[in-house]
């Protein structure tokens, strides 16, 4: 067996019409197994011989199995999948595919390892008792009745941004709340009978995610799974309890401050777009991991022909309740992400035009509020420029990440097709050179005019005064510039206004405004786009496919293409062949969630 490899069981409340089973690399990769290789990867000890174990394996499989097909399986399907190594390579590194998804957590650093994950869960994890969990939900909505319904949810808000020193408790506030909602899926995966691994951060979109390896999850029952997958969220609301208690004790408005900003930490979490905690919730509801890793199945599926009857065989290996939930979420996410796609392509120029005024000016502002001594304007400042920065980052990874997907995609499906490569570039270089004309002659919107920042204590520097219209005056007029009876006053051009929707990042969150708005502002510096926890979780699916804390691969060493905790997986076919298929909980909630 290859160094570190786990073996987790049978994948439980799978959605799947033949059982999967689930092993993990030392490296951290997923692989999903059909019954008969993981029978034969559970035989192998490095003492045993191909004999042996086909004996072994031939009784627990009720078929007869021959040391040819031993040699066959181990040398075709689970080394390409770096669960076995030859002899004597068991401790270096597995040379094996990696899954490689577009929108996964990279860059893992561990914060809490295994034991001492082990320890928070364990703390905590009385806390998801039914009782308990049942007192906790009423008084959250006893809290929100009263917040939002009698006190005002937008006054402790506002009096946040009207101090410096408040944005910046509160800041902290968030972050705090991010990590508390990583012990609740780990504190939920230890209840429910599963061992949590590390607690990490990692960069989601290039926005900084944090995440939780639950991988164990998978050979617990579906209720279980899903526990793990709403524990995060469960914690936001006992953190916003706590907050409010604070108040209470305290008479400060700006811990309700934070507690109003949960609400859109957990509703961030909920969508199931991208690689979050709702993206799981989803899955585990319909009981296939890797929901992206069915998109390409299910829309070839649809098409006539030979690709058409092969995809149509791998969704029929869906059970029906499975296939109509994941066929329901492919056909309504498709549509939403090339329309996102093609609506930030029309709106390009604005938004580079506007983001590049507005970090410009925080930056100018910000160094004017360091030079001049306010410190605690500047530290906020910098702030507001991150929350400029990283979406700019963002796109810039977005597009090279997405244009050289497309591009190999389109390299692979003309190979050999000459007439089609030419067909598709022609179709291509038509479609930019009309998008390239229509950003040059202004058929795209225009920036936004100038406005002066909502909350101007993130913005230090920059003018608080609408922009005083020019007088033009006819050659004749008065030299004292008035305009004289015929001349019309002409607002000079200005470009976009500061923190448009531009600087937002991506549609996973609530868009940041870069004018410091009183909610989304305050929020987009903490959670900002695919920021929340994206639970890490490794999540298998597909047969023969490897899967990491959230992408998935083939057997045979490719990556899938994939569209967008925190999980993937890659499954190997039973003794056949093998598909790709694709963690933190984590949060980038895969599966371990971000």
């Amino acid at each position: 067996m290859s160094a570190g490899l786990r073996l987790h069981g049978e994948y439980q409340g799978s959605g799947f019409t033949e059982p999967k089973y689930i092993a993990r690399r030392g490296d951290g990769q997923v692989v999903q197994l059909s019954r008969l290789l993981y029978l034969v990867a559970s035989s192998i000890d490095g003492v045993r011989d191909a004999e042996t174990i086909a004996h072994r394996v031939s009784a627990r499989f009720a078929r007869e199995v021959s040391a040819e097909n031993i040699r066959y399986l181990v040398e075709n399907k689970l080394e390409p999948l770096g669960v076995t190594v030859p002899d004597g390579q068991e401790s270096e590194e597995v040379d094996a595919p990696r899954s490689d998804l577009l929108l996964a957590l990279k860059g893992h650093r561990v914060i809490f390892d295994e034991r001492r994950t082990a320890r928070i869960a364990r703390t905590f994890a009385w806390l998801h008792r039914p009782t308990v969990v049942a007192l906790v939900l009423a008084a959250a909505v006893v809290m929100d009745v009263w917040l939002f319904g009698f006190f005002g949810a937008i006054e402790p808000v506002l009096e946040v941004l009207d101090q410096p020193v408040l944005i910046l408790i509160v800041f902290v506030l968030t972050v705090a709340s991010l990590v508390f909602h990583e012990f609740g899926h780990a504190s939920a995966c230890r209840y429910g009978g599963a061992h949590p691994g590390c607690i990490g951060c990692g960069l989601f979109l290039i926005w900084p995610s944090m995440y939780t390896d639950v991988t164990d999850v998978y050979r617990i029952g579906r209720a279980g799974r899903l526990r793990t997958d709403l524990g995060g969220v469960y914690f936001n609301v006992v953190f916003m309890l706590a907050m409010a208690g604070a108040y209470f004790a305290t008479g400060s408005q700006f811990f309700l401050a934070a507690v109003y900003l949960g609400h859109f930490e957990i509703l961030e979490q909920l969508m199931p777009a991208v690689r979050l905690d709702g993206y799981y919730i989803l899955g585990d509801l319909a009981g296939v991991p890797d929901l992206y890793g069915k998109i390409k199945p299910i829309l070839l599926s649809l098409a006539p022909g030979r690709k058409g009857r092969a995809a149509r065989k791998e969704v029929a290996g869906l059970k029906r309740s499975a296939r109509t939930i994941v066929a329901t979420w492919v056909l309504t996410m498709v549509p939403l992400i090339v329309g996102e796609l093609g609506y930030a392509l029309w709106n390009l120029p604005r938004i580079v035009a506007t983001m590049t005024r507005s970090l410009t000016e925080q930056i100018v502002g910000t160094g004017s509020a360091f030079v001049d001594g306010r410190i605690v304007e500047g530290l906020v400042g910098v702030i507001g420029c991150v929350m400029l920065l990283c979406p700019m980052a963002g796109v810039v990874y977005l597009s090279v990440k997405l244009g050289g997907r497309l591009f190999r995609a389109a390299k692979r499906a003309t190979a050999g097709r000459p007439a089609l490569r030419v067909a598709v570039c022609a179709l291509t270089l038509a479609g930019l050179t009309g998008l390239g004309y229509a950003w040059v002659s202004g058929m795209t919107p225009q920036p936004l005019p100038k406005k002066p920042p909502i909350a101007p204590i993130l913005q230090p520097g920059v003018p608080t005064q609408e922009p005083t219209p020019r007088q033009a005056s006819t050659p004749s007029g008065p030299s004292s510039g008035e305009p004289s009876g015929g001349a019309s006053a002409v607002p000079s051009p200005t470009p976009g206004a500061a923190g448009s929707a531009g600087a937002a990042g991506p549609s996973d969150e609530p868009s940041a405004s870069a004018s410091g708005s009183a909610t989304a502002s305050a929020q987009a510096s903490v959670t900002a786009p695919g920021e929340p926890s994206a639970s890490d979780r490794a999540v298998p699916s597909g047969n023969g496919t490897v899967g990491e804390p959230a992408p998935s691969l083939s057997s045979g060493g490719t990556v899938p293409e994939a569209s967008p905790t925190a999980s993937e997986s890659v499954s190997a076919a039973p003794s056949e062949s093998t598909s790709a298929a694709p963690s933190g909980s984590g949060s980038p909630s895969a599966v371990t969630s971000p």
